[in-house]
This record gives structure tokens, sequence and C-alpha cells, in this order.
């Protein structure tokens, strides 16, 4: 039998208040949620096929921004006068400098899961009741075993909150490119970036602005947040295919996913991409008012599916 690697005892992890990162991660989903072969499973089914478990769920209404919370509008105001591009190069300079916890798959599901349980339970589901929902809703469809891995673990960047993060700003909320004039479908419109040091900028406030017409969504930097920490944790320690990597790191992406922004940056690749991070969308926001799932009776498929594409056990977060 191969020699199984030894992990170190996980790096110990700040106290902080995961309740209230969860909290504004759910008031944020408020306004994201609407209110009111490889792509091929073995019985046939394609990713691209339309979402089948929400059909019968209320979508007259979609995000509203100007009703949303206090919290929400302000959560927004701090990451849109943050977010630069300063912040952003050295946030990967920070995430590639160290390794901060070994730990498997599960073993971060349910570290997340306790640091959001420390607080009162009763007024959200908790992070691993809504990674499992999404998992099961994805698999109650018969969409490909490497989605319904996604689904259940596209949300754990949110570790990040724990480990480096300088607040909430740079964890949850919407996502968008830096280093380019902020467009006006971003939430809340261009004007909300007034106070950001890049705003105005002789060249990141341009319309191509460091990048170039077609160089590809892998040539840009997306702010930074849970969606970006975990597509670099895991596109280099794991099998999952390309849509599952853009799955993760894109589906905050609601300015370039769902409003149409961006588009001249795209390659023929992201094409593709586009199309699985919108069939991935409905699983994601509508799960959440699922029936909340058995995680013990789930857990060994889960564990066998992780399996199946984290080749390594454990991580380096």
């Amino acid at each position: 039998m191969a020699p199984v690697a030894i992990s170190p005892e996980p790096v110990p992890i700040t106290k902080r208040d995961g309740h209230a990162l969860e909290d504004l991660s759910d008031a944020i989903d408020d306004v994201n949620v609407l209110k009111a072969a490889l792509h091929k499973n073995l019985d046939g089914k394609d990713i691209y096929d339309a979402s089948e478990f929400d059909q019968h769920k209320d979508k007259s209404q979609f995000r509203q921004y100007e009703n949303a919370c206090d919290r929400v509008k302000s959560f927004y105001r701090e990451q849109h006068l943050k977010q630069t591009v300063a912040y952003n190069l050295k946030a990967r300079n920070d995430f590639r400098s160290k390794v901060r916890a070994h730990m498997t798959i599960w073993e971060a599901i349910e570290k997340l899961n306790t640091l959001i349980d420390e607080s009162d339970p009763d007024t959200s589901l908790s992070q691993i009741e809504h990674l499992v929902q999404s998992a099961e809703a994805i698999r109650r469809d018969g969409k490909p075993r490497w989605m319904q891995l996604t689904g259940l673990i596209h949300d754990l960047g949110k570790l990040l909150y724990f480990f480096d993060a300088q607040g909430q700003w740079d964890v949850v909320g919407d996502t968008f490119p830096v280093g380019i004039a902020y467009d006006e479908r971003i939430i809340y419109g261009r004007d909300s970036f007034k106070n950001n040091e890049d705003y105005g900028h002789p060249i990141y406030d341009t319309e191509f602005g460091i990048y170039s017409p077609g160089c590809g969504m892998d040539n840009v930097m997306i702010s930074w947040g849970h969606d970006e920490y975990l597509y670099h944790v895991v596109k280099s320690q794991s099998t999952l295919p390309d849509e599952a990597l853009a799955m993760i790191r894109y589906h905050s992406f609601y300015p370039w996913h769902k409003e149409g922004a961006y588009r001249e940056l795209m390659d023929d690749h992201d094409e593709k991409m586009l199309k699985a991070v919108q069939a991935f969308n409905p699983y994601d926001l509508y799960s959440k008012s699922d029936e909340v799932p058995s995680v013990e009776k789930l857990k060994p498929y889960y564990l066998e599916l992780i399996d199946e594409f984290f080749p390594t056990k454990v991580l380096r977060w």
C-alpha cells in the first residue's frame, strides 16, 4: 500500500464572528436570489440542460438592489471603496506566499460549519446545509458527478474570512474585474466607485484598462473574495474540469454571467465557460428554499465523490 500523506495539525484559525459573515452573506443572497462526454451524465443529462428542480418555484422578481437592507448597501459601499488594483495584487501575492492550513475537503466543510454554528443556529441554514442542498439539487437533476461536487464545495472559499481577510468586503458579494473601467451593470452602478482610488485613473479607468480585447478571462483580475480564493486552491489540487473551475471562480460574477458586461474581454474558451456558469447558477440560487438535507446520511456518498476528484486528499489552503 502506498504511503499516505499525514496532515499536520490545521493552522489555528483566528476566532471571528462567523455568524456575522453568514448573516451578511445571506442578506446579499436575498438580493441575488429571486424574491417572489464531459458534460453528460450516464443517463444522458447534459450540464446545459435546463434545471428541473426549480420549475415550480416563484421566479417573478429578480435581484432588487434598491430594496436591499442597509447592511447590504453598507457592505457594497465598503467593497467598492477598497477593491483596488493594489489590493488585488497584494491579495494574490499573499495567497502564494504561505499555506494557511492543511485540510481535506470535508474537514474544510466542517471547519466552516463549526465557525458559523458558534452563534445562533436558528436564524438561517448552516453553511454545510446550503452546500449539500446545492449538490443534491444538481444530483436530482441527473447532472454529472463532478458538477455535484462543485455544488458541494463552491462556497468553501469563505474560509478566507478566518485566515487573511481584512473584513467581509473581500470575502463575499458580487465580483467584478479590477484594472478596467467600472461598468454600470455592477451592483449599484459605476458611481458607487467614486471614492475608489482607481476611479478616474488614466489607465485603470479606461475602456480596456490594463487588458486588451479578447485577452480571455484567465488573464483578468476578478475582485478578490471567496470565489477567487477557492478557484486558486482547487485548480492545481483536483482533477475537476475547466467547467467546474469556472463555476467556482465566476459564480458571483453577476455583471458578466447575468448582465452581459465585460464580454469584450472574452476569448473562445470563455464562451463555453460562460454557458457552464449560467447552467450552475440556478442550483446556487434556488436550492436554499429546498428541504434541509440529512448531512450525516449523505456524507458517505460525498466523501466518495471528493476522493474521486481530489487525489491528494489533504489540500493546502
